[in-house]
C-alpha cells in the first residue's frame, strides 16, 4: 500500500510550454534543453514528473530521441508515473487518427518510462478567442456534439482500442474531465466510462476544469461524490470562485490547493476511503506555476499523512 512518503505526486510540465528558449519545438530541441527544464522541477523537490505532450510529444519522438529522454530523466533523478495528452482528442475531425496513433505510441513507451497510466481527454485546440483571453477558459472553446451518436460511438471505440493496447503492456488509461466534451460533467463521464467498459480505464476527476468556469455548475461535493469511485489518476488544482447574485457575474482565479473553493482535505480523504491509489499531478496556471505546484505537492503529502497513509 502506498504511503504519504512514497505516493507519486508529479509536476506537470505545462508551465514550460512546447518550445525551448530559442523557440525550437521541444521535440526538436537538444537534450540539454530538456535537462535544464527538468532540473528546475527536481530542484523544487519533485521526484516525479508528468511529461505531457503539451511539453514534449513522446508519441512523435524517434527511438533515438526517446532514448535521450530516458537518459536525461535518470540524470536529474525524476521518475514518470504518468503521461498526459493535452488537446489531442482522438475524434478531432482534422487530426483524430494522428492523435490515436500518437496515443498508441505513448502506450508502447509507457513501460520504459515506468508510467502506470496514460491520460486522454476530448478537449481540442484553443480557439483564437481563447488564445487572446487573459484566462483561456473565459472564452468559448470546442464543444463535442452530444447529439452526434455516431461520433460519440467512435470516441468510445477508440478509447477501447487504446485501453486494450494498454492492458497488453500493463498500463491503465485515465479519462480527463473537461467542459463541453463527452466527459464534461460527472454524469456524462460516468456514462462514458460505463460504455467503454474496460477494467483498466478510470476517470481523472480534474474538476478544477469545471470549477473555474464563469457559468453555473453542479454542487462541488456532489460532483466529486459521483466521480471519485471511478478515479484512477488525478490532475489536481484549485480556484477561487465567486458569483454576484445581483448581476450574475462570476469571478474565478487559480490558487494553491489550500486556498481555493474545493476543500481538497475532504476530497482526498474521501478518495482514499473509496480505494484511490492513483498518482497525483499538480497543475497551476499563472504566476510561478511550478512553484505553486511544489506547494501543492507538500499539501497533498500532508493530507495523506493526516489520513494515516
Amino acid at each position: 500500500m502506498r504511503t504519504a512518503d512514497t505516493w507519486p505526486i508529479a509536476a506537470n510540465m505545462l508551465s514550460f510550454g512546447s518550445t525551448a528558449a530559442d523557440g525550437t519545438p521541444n521535440v526538436e530541441a537538444p537534450a540539454d534543453s530538456w535537462r535544464g527544464q527538468l532540473q528546475q522541477v527536481a530542484d523544487l523537490g519533485f521526484t516525479d514528473v508528468d511529461p505531457t505532450d503539451a511539453w514534449l510529444s513522446i508519441g512523435e519522438m524517434t527511438d533515438a530521441r526517446f532514448a535521450e529522454l530516458l537518459v536525461v530523466l535518470k540524470e536529474v533523478g525524476l521518475t514518470v508515473p504518468s503521461v498526459s495528452t493535452t488537446r489531442r482528442s482522438v475524434v478531432d475531425v482534422a487530426r483524430g487518427e494522428d492523435y490515436l496513433r500518437f496515443g498508441h505510441a505513448i502506450i508502447d513507451r509507457a513501460p520504459a518510462l515506468g508510467a502506470e497510466v496514460v491520460n486522454f481527454g476530448f478537449m481540442q485546440a484553443l480557439t483564437p478567442a481563447q488564445e487572446k483571453a487573459l484566462w483561456f477558459w473565459l472564452a468559448e472553446g470546442h464543444q463535442d456534439d452530444l447529439a452526434d451518436a455516431d461520433n460519440r460511438g467512435l470516441a468510445v471505440r477508440r478509447i477501447r482500442e487504446l485501453a486494450d493496447h494498454a492492458a497488453e503492456v500493463g498500463v491503465q488509461v485515465s479519462l480527463e474531465m473537461y467542459e463541453d466534451t463527452y466527459i464534461g460533467t460527472p454524469d456524462l463521464a460516468v456514462r462514458f466510462l460505463e460504455d467503454v467498459d474496460r477494467a483498466n480505464v478510470g476517470l481523472n476527476p480534474d474538476l478544477g476544469n469545471l470549477v473555474r468556469l464563469h457559468r453555473e455548475i453542479e454542487d462541488i461535493p456532489t460532483m466529486f461524490e459521483k466521480v471519485l469511485p471511478h478515479a484512477n489518476f488525478w490532475h489536481i488544482k484549485n480556484y477561487t470562485r465567486d458569483v454576484d447574485l445581483a448581476t450574475g457575474a462570476y469571478a474565478t482565479h487559480p490558487t494553491p490547493l489550500v486556498q481555493g473553493v474545493v476543500n481538497y482535505r475532504v476530497m482526498i480523504r474521501r478518495a482514499l476511503e473509496l480505494g484511490f491509489e492513483g498518482a497525483f499531478v499538480c497543475e497551476h496556471y499563472g504566476s510561478d506555476s511550478l512553484g505553486v505546484a511544489a506547494l501543492n505537492r507538500e499539501y497533498v503529502r500532508g493530507v495523506l499523512r493526516s489520513a494515516g497513509r
